[in-house]
């Protein structure tokens, strides 16, 4: 009999903060679970250390020869699952107490008509042991309600360890990207029509250390200019009608340094210069780059630039 959810856990080497991964699962109320390790590792520790876990829960571990890479090792594990639910688990977080996965699947009973849930969490600083409590207010709520595009101004969903999602066939993350994968894979998933309910409580401890792909990737023009650009292809100028999404791809631009086609060309191959991105870099070059990167400078240029090709339809 397939287990009713399946925790996908992608390792890489990381046995430390594994162990107290697998820990916190192993003493988990609810039980009805199968664990599914897939590992990019080069040697055996995560073998090793899984070993001494095989025996107190369903465990089912496989080796990636050759290494996957983030996040086509977490569509391994996913492929891997046979329960009906997907808890994918990054292998540096952890259930925040025991009684966590229970509050998990009590929402999938109580809201039977959903697919996809995500909770409340901590950030763990894993050096100093620091503690910020995220959660996903009102506001943010309401603007996921409106438009799931308003993920491009914030994430408030989380990481993929604060979800829980319907298991079904074709359920996979875009392996090309890496920076912006959770909250694309989110959007698709909300625009596609799944239904979503927020889990107040929180039930995920969510490492921050300096290995982490946030510190290889924020304002990195060779990470951030391909990725974005592969959104507007995936999701179409009408994303562009969004005025945070508008602001998004502005930013986005101005902390790149980009100012013209050739600058984009530099990290992503394009036939012909979006339109839309094309006024945007039309309008920021009417000012010194030191300048547009001062946020009120910034912001009033960029509702001046959102509102003049709103009035002219050059959005539609």
């Amino acid at each position: 009999m397939n287990p009713s959810i399946s925790i996908c856990i992608p390792a890489y080497k990381n046995t430390t903060y594994l162990e107290v991964l697998l820990h916190s699962i192993e003493i988990q109320t609810f039980k009805d679970f199968e664990v599914v390790i897939t590992d990019d590792s080069p040697g055996d520790e995560v073998l090793t250390l899984c070993k001494k876990y095989e025996s107190k829960f369903s465990l089912v571990y496989q080796k990636n020869n050759p290494a996957k890479g983030s996040p086509a090792n977490w569509n391994k594990g996913i492929r891997l699952a046979k329960g009906k639910w997907i808890k994918i688990m990054h292998d540096d977080d952890w259930f925040v107490h025991e009684n966590a996965l229970q509050l998990f699947y009590d929402h999938t009973i109580r809201f039977p008509n959903t697919d996809f849930f995500y909770s409340a969490y901590n950030n763990v600083q894993h050096a100093s042991g620091s503690i910020e409590k995220i959660t996903n207010g009102i506001f943010g709520r309401t603007l996921l309600k409106w438009s799931p595009l308003n993920l491009f101004s914030k994430n408030r969903v989380g990481n993929p360890s604060c979800t829980l999602i319907k298991n079904f066939e074709g359920l996979q993350y875009d392996e090309r990207l890496k920076w912006v994968v959770d909250f694309d894979f989110y959007m698709t998933q909300f625009l596609k029509g799944s239904s979503y309910q927020y889990v107040s409580e929180v039930l995920i401890n969510v490492g921050i250390g300096e290995e982490q792909i946030t510190n290889d990737c924020l304002k990195n023009p060779v990470v951030e200019i391909p990725e974005n650009f592969i959104l507007i292809e995936k999701y179409g100028n009408r994303i562009f009608k969004n005025i945070l999404v508008f602001d998004y791809y502005w930013r986005l631009l101005r902390n790149c340094d980009i100012r013209s086609r050739e600058d984009i060309a530099k990290y992503y191959s394009v036939n012909d210069l979006n339109p839309v991105i094309g006024m945007m870099l039309k309008h920021q070059l009417r000012i010194q780059l030191t300048h547009l990167k001062k946020p009120i400078i910034s912001k009033l240029l960029m509702i001046r630039c959102y509102v003049s090709y709103i009035i002219k339809g050059a959005l539609k």
